[in-house]
């Protein structure tokens, strides 16, 4: 349950849903410079970061 809400999220704001999963590690940086780059590659990289687990 708490994973689906992570992927809401994740879709809805790329950088919240991996703060929420990793906390301002390096894949939080790395989402914010791809979601800047372009709103759907930072939604699949959040995606994976919360599913990976």
């Amino acid at each position: 349950m708490r994973d689906l809400i992570k992927i809401i999220f994740a879709i809805l704001l790329p950088p919240l849903g991996v703060f929420l999963e990793v906390g301002l590690g390096k894949h939080f940086w790395i989402n914010i410079i791809l979601t800047l780059l372009g709103y759907i590659p930072g939604i699949i990289h959040a995606v994976w970061v919360i599913a990976r687990k």
